[in-house]
């Protein structure tokens, strides 16, 4: 190969790690602690309704600990994974796992009415609470958490996909955030990390 196009192929490959690198520090991350007030900037009041379409509140969850998970019924990886994670990890806890209340928030209230997330819900452990409501309580809920989320349209008309964050949540009783665990972490791994928490 001549070296015309090695420097080419070079030039290529550093543009695409550039490009690569600029959309991971751009991708928006939860903003843990603000250090000015010493104030969480992650969490909220949030009030949507679950898959019997009954309106829920975070308040109804003090004295537990929340898991909270933010996605949608037709995510074809990160939410069927984080959901199959979060119910083994419920299972290993054991009882305590009782003072635990795991929550998944849709991201697409357009299709994800109760009765999706009812059907959704019996692929998962029974226990999470699954939430939907309309655009204006997604959105609320959504910056709550500083979640990221997007419609992206899809090749064939009338179809899309949503772009979201992929967060598992860890908030105290008091409703006010701890920590969160990233996308792809171990059943094992977030039992043990809860099972010190709880």
């Amino acid at each position: 190969m001549t070296r015309a196009p090695i420097l080419r192929l070079a030039f290529i490959a550093v543009a695409a790690f550039t490009i690569a690198v600029g959309v991971v520090a751009l991708w928006p991350k939860p903003q843990g602690v603000d250090s000015g007030s010493g104030e969480s900037l992650i969490g909220g009041p949030i009030a949507l309704t679950d898959a019997d379409g009954k309106r829920r509140t975070d308040a109804e969850f003090r004295g537990r600990h929340m898991l909270v998970f933010y996605g949608f019924t037709n995510c074809p990886d990160f939410c069927p994974t984080a959901l199959v994670t979060i119910s083994q990890a419920l299972e290993k806890l054991g009882p305590k796992a009782e003072k635990l209340a795991a929550l998944f928030v849709t991201v697409d209230p357009e299709r994800d009415t109760p009765a999706q997330l009812k059907n959704y819900a019996q692929n998962f452990d029974k226990r999470i609470v699954m939430l939907t409501g309309s655009a204006d309580d997604i959105a609320g809920a959504a910056r709550a958490y500083r979640v990221y989320y997007a419609k992206r349209p899809l090749e064939k008309a009338g179809e899309y996909t949503m772009d979201h964050s992929a967060y598992i949540y860890l908030m105290g009783p008091d409703g006010k955030y701890i920590t969160h665990f990233r996308h792809g972490i171990s059943a094992d791994d977030l039992a043990a990390a809860l099972a010190k928490r709880l």
